[in-house]
């Protein structure tokens, strides 16, 4: 979700800005080292950034003044390379996309970042690597993970509305209108996670067959895992 230019108070933006940008330098540093180590995942951040680019800003108008509506497009990133770093190639995407396409804002950046980029997929990640391997399906662990990217990130962005617009008013106050936030997002945002989930899992298996070796050796899968995605897309069983 994308908060427009200037629509939170200052003092909340400028708190979503700091704690954004210590996720950064994290991220930043382990891109660093990531890619020193490994350049071969060069191409795969860049499908990535763009995956994440393509999918956000497919903007449709929200209930809620001043935000819209969107797939995220980081559960794919999440998945891979892990939420930090998906901060970070979520950070250019919505800098590019504030200057360029009026989509989001820069004041509003950090709070945007944090939610997209880093909260959704921080969710993601660790529903990835909790779920039993083995146990269920690796498509079925794929969708739900990019499912709660996408879902989650419009919870967090409905806690950040209701932090700077119902907070102020008690605790009664920021309860009512984070009820109110969620149940309006929740109703637009519910299909939308469920066709990203599957556009996910989709890209997953067209990546694990052309870069299967890169994903063994980052941990995404296990050997077993790509070789039975291989089988799948020849029609056999997973």
């Amino acid at each position: 979700m994308h908060i427009a230019e200037g629509y939170l108070p200052l003092p909340w933006a400028a708190f979503w800005w700091i704690v954004t940008l210590v996720i950064l330098v994290i991220g930043i540093h382990q891109l660093n080292k990531m890619v020193a180590k490994n350049r071969e995942a060069l191409p795969l951040l860049a499908l990535s950034g763009a995956f994440i680019f393509v999918l956000s800003s497919l903007k449709l108008p929200s209930a809620v003044g001043g935000s819209s509506s969107h797939p995220t497009g980081t559960g794919l990133s999440s998945i891979i390379f892990g939420p930090f770093i998906t901060a970070v190639l979520a950070a250019i995407v919505l800098i590019f996309q504030a200057l360029f396409i009026a989509h989001g804002g820069l004041t509003t950046f950090g709070a945007n970042c944090f939610s997209m980029g880093f909260f959704g997929p921080l969710l993601a990640w660790c529903c990835y690597k909790i779920l039993p391997k083995g146990k269920i399906s690796i498509f079925i662990n794929v969708f739900i993970s990019a499912f709660i990217a996408d879902l989650a990130t419009y919870i967090m962005t409905s806690l950040q509305l209701a932090l700077a617009f119902g907070l102020k008013g008690g605790i009664e106050t920021f309860i009512d209108q984070l009820t109110v936030f969620l149940g309006i997002f929740a109703l637009t945002q519910v299909p939308l996670a469920f066709i990203e989930g599957i556009i996910v899992v989709i890209a997953v298996i067209f990546i694990s067959l052309v870069k299967g070796d890169f994903l063994v050796k980052a941990g995404t899968f296990t050997e077993e895992q790509v070789k039975g995605i291989a089988e799948f897309s020849r029609g056999g069983k997973k």
